[in-house]
């Protein structure tokens, strides 16, 4: 199994159980769902999402199972995985997939996405010093078959 992270157990929240989870996540509505599994922790321990809220800042989970603050008191601060496999996205794609895609300005390759930076506003694709938001007004055609991204010149970009 691939895992990838999409948060982390911040606290419990009242006395049945309830997790509250921070998440930068992009496609939260893939992961945050009833009889998701979800690997806490390093040793990735299954837990099965029996049912999901956003409150605030954070999204708000309780387990199967789970009937008492008790019963996960010791998950605070660990962190939240979900198998790659697992996530059902339509017309979309994890973004994580475009580290190694070739970027193309004006028809010239200008560099490899090296990571991708998550922003309060949107990802932000790094392409060696240059930082390019992963925002349609940005982003003109993602090719998967030959990893290529084809970005919009627009001025002061580079």
């Amino acid at each position: 199994m691939k895992y990838i992270r999409i948060g982390k157990i911040v606290n419990t929240h009242g006395i049945k159980g309830e997790l509250r989870i921070i998440s930068d996540f992009r496609q939260k509505e893939a992961v945050f769902k009833k009889d998701m599994k979800f690997y806490v922790g390093e040793n990735k321990d299954k837990y099965i999402v029996n049912s999901y809220r956003h409150h605030k800042i954070f999204d708000m989970v309780i387990f199967k199972g789970i009937t008492n603050i008790n019963e996960v008191e010791f998950l605070k601060g660990r962190s939240v995985f979900v198998n790659i496999d697992d996530i059902k996205l339509k017309n979309e794609f994890l973004s994580y997939k475009l580290i190694g895609f070739d970027v193309i300005i004006d028809g010239k390759i200008i560099g490899k996405v090296t990571e991708i930076m998550n922003t309060p506003a949107n990802e932000v694709l790094r392409v060696g010093k240059v930082l390019i938001p992963y925002v349609e007004s940005f982003v003109e055609n993602i090719d998967e078959e030959n990893k290529q991204i084809t970005i919009k010149n627009i001025g002061g970009l580079l």
